[in-house]
């Protein structure tokens, strides 16, 4: 399996008011069958990273000799940790969906300081978890088995880490954080989220209580392959409670012991940094939200969300991309509201995500969409569809909120070239690269946001609402095919998602195009769709903008008299 060696340049482990946060800061909302519009089950995942390159990463199924070996390296970095023994046969993996509908998605919250420092004997981080998983699991709970296994038996490399798992019938949450230098492997928390229900996490571990093994729906991992008997709803580690009453994290009783608050106890910087885009995903599915709110911003910090909730309305694959789009639009976290914001709205803020002034210091709101997304997804799995139709990984570059989601199936057969890995790299320009078309775009909102973005989220949202019709039709078509020939069925769903892919890009640099033509040098010249007006003598029409009222008061109050004209 390939690594990101060349996918992350450098990783950056920052320390936020005692919290800890990584740079490839990432969100995921996970939606239960009963959730949905269709009955589908949905993750989502921002991979979010200054120095992460997006790109498509596809590993098609094969088969290996008894005794052969796989090497395993830091997801992050591409640093070789060890060898473990390979299985005889491995599925196709799609990004982070593979042939059986299996997605997994991640958000590192670190955790205690204390369990920070990594077992050097360790071979498993986050990364390869996900990967070699989704190689070897036919379900959700197959991928908690082989996960926690593999932790158990080659040691776990990484910091806290929160997983979403998926299949086309259960969602799962898996919390997990390493021993520090106490001892090898890690304990974790593994719970199914109810049918009709929604969960997330963004950054910070989630769970708190949990059912104890003497209760029926849970098991511990001694009794691991009992995970296969759908009464069971919760698994954790033996030692998980054990664990922390050796380290001094716990005293209580049993039966009161909380997951996230033994393991990474609640910040400032958990809650304003990380909680809040969950609290943003959950407002937008529920009306009694608000309850919350001073909790997100990091003022009551007492009042945790619950782990899931039931939404108020069902949700569609379409409204997952949207929500993964959020910038707390129309709250008091709302960034095109202040002075931050510049002259033209925009609500993003370049990082650092502190600063100070005068000894104290202050923030920068985290949203859901942010400009250093490598890639994000919404994997959907369908259970009333053969695998390879079934499954569709939704998937884009760059900053969620400025790009667009292509469907590739599960039964994709080869990557989309403008997708595909090695073309391109964040230190090597290819004019055929998804992520570099996709940032021009975005990077050019940022400029005159206020103006620029409206044209991308209508182009946006014309052109998924088409893919989801277009998947309508291949996936009928599909599934007719299916039952005669499921090698045609999978060439017709992969070239599907290819040439749709491909062409998507394509248009963008159009887009590009026209934009850059459109808003160039501050003026906005007149167009008729993508037609720009004349005034009949050859020379375009434009109009000239400048700034807001509101800006020109900020202004005159920052400068007073200096640029009066005289009476």
């Amino acid at each position: 399996m390939k690594t990101k060696s060349l996918r992350f340049t450098l990783v950056l482990l920052v320390s936020i008011l005692a919290g800890h946060l990584t740079s490839n800061a990432c969100t995921n909302f996970l939606v239960t069958k009963g959730a949905s519009t269709d009955g589908s089950t949905m993750i989502t995942y921002a991979a979010d990273s200054h120095v992460l390159y997006g790109e498509l990463y596809f590993t098609p199924a094969a088969d290996y000799p008894e005794g052969a070996m796989m090497d395993i390296r830091e997801w992050d970095t591409g640093k070789f940790l060890g060898k473990i023994p390979q299985v005889r046969h491995t599925y196709r993996v799609v990004g982070n969906m593979n042939e059986h509908q299996v997605s997994i998605g991640e958000t590192t919250y670190g955790g205690r300081e204390e369990l920070a420092v990594k077992d050097t004997n360790a071979i498993m981080d986050y990364g390869s978890l996900m990967y070699v998983t989704l190689q070897r699991a036919k379900t959700a709970r197959e991928a908690i088995k082989v996960m926690t296994t593999l932790v158990d038996k080659y040691g776990y490399y990484s910091t806290g880490e929160s997983f979403s798992i998926a299949d086309p019938n259960e969602v799962w949450i898996l919390e997990i954080i390493g021993k520090g230098p106490a001892g090898k492997g890690a304990v974790w928390v593994a719970r199914k989220i109810p049918d009709g229900y929604v969960s997330a996490h963004a950054n910070q571990a989630r769970i708190q209580t949990f059912p104890l093994a003497d209760e029926e729906e849970s098991i511990t991992f001694s009794n691991i392959d009992e995970i296969s008997n759908p009464e069971v709803t919760t698994v954790y580690s033996d030692d998980v409670i054990s664990f922390a009453r050796e380290m001094g994290f716990y005293e209580g009783k049993d039966e009161d012991f909380s997951f996230s608050d033994t393991y990474a106890p609640m910040t400032f910087g958990g809650a304003r940094f990380c909680e809040a885009r969950v609290w943003s995903f959950f407002k937008d599915v529920h009306d009694n939200m608000d309850q919350y709110l001073e909790y997100a911003m990091g003022h009551d910090l007492d009042n945790r969300m619950p782990l899931w909730i039931k939404p108020n309305k069902k949700i569609s694959a379409r409204d997952m991309m949207n929500f993964m789009r959020d910038h707390y639009e129309d709250t008091k976290l709302d960034m095109r509201k202040d002075f931050g914001a510049g002259p033209f709205d925009r609500p993003y803020r370049w990082r650092p995500l502190t600063w100070k002034v005068d000894g104290k210091t202050y923030c920068n709101e985290r949203a859901t969409a942010t400009q250093q997304t490598g890639f994000s997804f919404v994997a959907q799995a369908r259970s009333w569809l053969p695998d390879p139709v079934g499954g569709i990984f939704w998937f884009s570059v760059d900053d969620a909120a400025s790009t667009v989601y292509t469907p590739l199936y599960a039964g994709l057969q080869k990557a989309p070239a403008t997708y595909a890995e090695g073309n391109g790299s964040m230190m090597e320009w290819s004019n055929n690269s998804a992520f570099w078309t996709f940032n021009q775009v975005s990077n050019l909102a940022y400029t005159r946001y206020d103006l620029i973005h409206p044209y991308i989220h209508d182009l946006q949202q014309e052109l998924e609402k088409r893919f989801v019709q277009y998947t309508e039709m291949v996936d009928q078509k599909a599934k007719e095919i299916y039952q005669q020939d499921q090698q045609k069925a999978e060439e017709l769903v992969s070239n599907f998602s290819v040439d749709n892919a491909n062409a998507l890009v394509h248009k963008w640099k159009r887009f590009y195009q026209f934009l850059f033509m459109k808003f160039m040098d501050g003026n906005v010249k007149k167009t008729d769709g993508r037609d720009f007006k004349s005034n009949g003598t050859g020379v375009v029409k434009l109009k000239q903008p400048g700034y807001s009222k509101e800006w020109y008061k900020k202004l005159i109050e920052e400068t007073g008299d200096k640029f009066k004209v005289p009476e």
